[in-house]
């Protein structure tokens, strides 16, 4: 085998999400969505879409638009302050990650970017995703806090220290609780759209930051992840 072949066999793999979408939709439904952003930063990720926990157990916002079947996370009172299944969710994403393994981080959508942003500190905490590496990157679509207090003291307590990019759409009825979630990661990375509660698309300044984004966590990976031949070079000494 020539040295190129060699190299680009052992090329440094691009980091990997686990996308988590909206309430009532689907793995195949946020696959659309995020398919409007260019070849561009789709080349840049390795992302893969999984169905939620649960069969939805009422009408989906998007019936008519995306087809059938719909399925949530968990479910929750009109408060967003109690929630029902949640735990088997949380165990249902770490059996995810292990079985699509290795996950470097969450690409989430509505109800799956409330729990993407959460995740990292019950991580930390030793809540959720005991058996699974530790998540290094986010990017946040439409997000927001947990309301109730008891996850919002363990996923929020401390600053979440993980690279995050944070989408803000302008007339998105989450965007004020997406700008208090802010407040709980260190240097976040934010991109505003002129959109409501959607995966946008993506304008010229919004690619240029979000194509910066993706190469500066390829780096991060790349630091923290020596690539195989590299560590096979350092075997062979």
């Amino acid at each position: 085998m020539g040295s190129m072949e060699k190299q680009e066999q052992f090329e440094q793999r691009k980091p990997r999400f686990l996308c988590l979408h909206g309430f009532r939709t689907s793995g195949e439904i946020m696959k659309k969505q995020i398919h409007k952003w260019p070849e561009s930063v789709l080349n840049k990720m390795d992302l893969v879409f999984v169905d939620a926990s649960f069969p939805a157990e009422g009408k989906s916002d998007v019936e008519g638009i995306f087809d059938p079947p719909y399925f949530e996370w968990f479910q929750f009172n009109k408060e967003f302050s109690e929630y029902r299944n949640f735990d088997e969710c949380l165990a249902y994403i770490e059996d995810c990650m292990i079985k699509h393994g290795p996950i470097d981080g969450f690409v989430g959508f509505s109800q799956g970017a409330i729990l993407s942003a959460a995740l990292p500190g019950l991580q930390a905490k030793g809540i959720a995703l005991k058996k699974v590496p530790k998540i290094k990157f986010l990017i946040i679509i439409g997000g927001a806090k947990f309301k109730s207090s008891s996850v919002a003291e363990m996923a929020y307590s401390s600053p979440i220290d993980c690279v995050s990019l944070h989408f803000l759409g302008e007339t998105d009825f989450l965007k004020p609780h997406g700008i208090k979630l802010l407040e709980s990661f260190v240097n976040p990375v934010t991109i505003h759209h002129p959109k409501g509660h959607t995966v946008p698309r993506l304008d010229e300044k919004s690619l240029e930051l979000m194509l910066s984004f993706l190469d500066r966590i390829q780096k991060k990976l790349s630091v923290d992840e020596p690539s195989s031949i590299e560590e096979e070079e350092m075997t062979a000494v």
